[in-house]
């Protein structure tokens, strides 16, 4: 069953994507979360030349004005528009595909060998599994079970 940041986080995803779509830009990441400040909506997009101020701005101010209209939300919260940076998040079983061979962290929900968070190089994905490579050993996370994932810098 899904809780109403994970509906929230969908209908966002519902609106923003094909503005992304619009804009030749990626949407890869939604986080809708409380912090010391507030709530606070962040939007990670991503372009092949890469993410400008003036594209964040642009995509923000039209995304901005879609939320006002169909994005029905108890509190007040903040819009933060941005790169995903050098340690770009990971949430979709292609990000896994895209960026094997390149370094991650993955923290679990639940533990697999009396161990919840996972460092290496990514592997691909096999099935519902993401394959990682750490020191000891390759080890197969189920990709229902990852609560958060970033590349490593």
């Amino acid at each position: 069953m899904k809780n109403s940041s994970q509906k929230i986080i969908e209908t966002i995803e519902g609106l923003a994507a094909p503005l992304c779509s619009a804009h030749a830009l990626e949407l890869v990441h939604i986080e809708y979360q409380r912090e010391p400040v507030g709530r606070i909506l962040r939007i990670f997009i991503d372009h092949l030349e890469g993410i400008t101020l003036d594209r964040c701005s642009v995509f923000s101010r039209e995304l901005s004005d879609l939320l006002d209209v169909y994005l029905d939300v108890p509190e007040k919260y903040t819009l933060e528009v941005s790169s995903p940076g050098l340690e770009r998040p990971l949430s979709k079983p292609r990000d896994f595909e895209r960026f094997q061979g390149k370094m991650a962290k993955i923290r679990l929900t639940a533990t697999i060998d009396g161990q919840k968070t996972f460092t290496g190089v990514l592997q691909g994905v096999s099935g519902e599994n993401v394959i990682l490579q750490t020191q000891m050993k390759e080890v197969s996370l189920p990709f229902s079970q990852i609560a958060k994932a970033h590349l490593v810098n």
